[in-house]
């Protein structure tokens, strides 16, 4: 395992650069919370947590305050002060609080309501901006989102409770066959979807089915066990290798590209975890 002062000097190394985006708690001077990735608010916040990071450290306490700051009446969330709010910001300030334990606080349930109730017909999420121009490809949720919507909603009552979200899984498990990219934001699976990256901030293999793990509609499927299969094939003396990362995570040691992972394994465990229960 990795030593505990090896996670504490990640943590102080995320912590030194709450100003760098020009405001506080990685947010920009004019309080936009998803910029200077993979160092913006909402993924520092998932990142603390991912370090065991206690929650009730003022820092998250204030993050978390901070995000729900951002918070429409009808549970959407602003990401900016200016500009169109798209369902995947909401899921991603869902996301970064449920990483932080919020996902029982009331004021997530009526996010967590609007999310349900404004799937797109394919039981994913789809965003409305169009920056590849239209296509057949674009009339189809965006996997990214809709994956990071899943992330979310495993940590609340609606886990394997609210069926409806069978077709949501059923969506990400049918793109697992297609492969074509899809949605606005054209998510598609292949070379770089394929490479193990963690922390889990992208549309990748690994978080593809860790999330899907937690699912008893997935777990079953033929397309999930092909896409696990994948991913154990991968394991190096049966542990997880990062093979593609960003470069701005190099100043961290517990994520280093090319080399095995502990906190990445745990992951995996869980996955093994969750099938075993099935």
């Amino acid at each position: 395992m990795i030593a505990k002062e090896q996670y504490d000097r990640d943590i102080a190394e995320i912590v030194s650069m709450r100003h760098h985006n020009g405001g506080d708690l990685w947010a920009t001077s004019d309080i936009k919370l998803n910029v200077g990735s993979p160092f913006s608010t909402l993924n520092c916040a998932s990142l603390l947590s991912e370090l065991n990071m206690s929650s009730s450290d003022p820092i998250l306490t204030e993050t978390a305050d901070l995000i729900f700051s951002n918070q429409k009446d009808d549970g959407r969330f602003r990401l900016s002060p200016q500009g169109a709010i798209y369902p995947c910001h909401t899921i991603i300030a869902a996301r970064a609080l449920c990483h932080l334990g919020y996902a029982d606080d009331g004021r997530l349930v009526k996010s967590f309501e609007h999310l349900l109730n404004t799937r797109h017909s394919d039981h994913g999420w789809r965003c409305k901006k169009f920056s590849f121009g239209r296509g057949p490809e674009t009339e189809s949720s965006n996997p990214g989102p809709t994956l990071f919507a899943l992330d979310a909603f495993r940590y609340t009552k609606y886990l394997n409770r609210e069926r409806s979200l069978d077709g949501t899984v059923e969506f990400l498990l049918d793109h697992w066959r297609t492969r074509i990219p899809l949605g606005p934001c054209h998510y598609g699976i292949g070379t770089l979807f394929m490479q193990i990256q963690y922390p889990f901030n992208q549309y990748n293999l690994f978080y593809y089915v860790y999330v899907l793990s937690f699912y008893e509609k997935a777990k079953k499927d033929d397309r999930f066990i092909e896409a696990f299969e994948a991913l154990r094939s991968k394991l190096v003396d049966g542990k997880i290798v990062i093979e593609r990362q960003n470069p701005k995570f190099s100043k961290l040691s517990f994520c280093k590209k090319g080399e095995p992972c502990e906190l990445a394994t745990l992951r995996f465990q869980e996955i093994l975890e969750n099938i075993d229960s099935m």
